[in-house]
């Protein structure tokens, strides 16, 4: 597969599967399997603000191919949900796209690495 070859909404559609997926796996790792636990811890990392941090997060470790996915589905936004402003929500799909690039790219290492710099210092989640 050529994830250069998608849109950034396209990479942004897989890319959010793949994060989720991510963060659903990390909060099963910890000691509380409750589902309800489960899904709060996993919905505080998938919302768009929470995403938007981890855009700025992510800028000084991308390759320069890695930025450029992450520029693609920042631009490619036109839509804004109630709970995010203009700004978030493009730093979000940027986020989402960037990991729909790299699980495309055979990079599921890379995608740990990148969701671990995520995670840094997120005392409020």
């Amino acid at each position: 597969m050529n994830p250069g070859a998608y849109s950034g909404l396209v990479l942004a559609y897989i890319g959010d599967a793949v994060f989720e997926l991510m963060a659903r796996t990390m909060a099963l790792s910890e000691a509380d399997t409750q589902p309800g636990k489960l899904h709060k811890r996993t919905k505080a990392l998938v919302t768009a603000r929470a995403q938007s941090r981890m855009y700025h997060k992510l800028l000084p470790s991308l390759t320069p191919d890695e930025a450029a996915a992450m520029r693609r589905g920042r631009n490619a936004c036109s839509y804004t949900p109630k709970s995010a402003t203009p700004t978030e929500y493009r730093h979000a799909t940027g986020v989402e796209s960037l990991f729909g690039y790299v699980y495309l790219s055979g990079g599921h290492q890379r995608a740990r690495e990148l969701f671990e710099i995520c995670l840094r210092e997120e005392d409020d989640i």
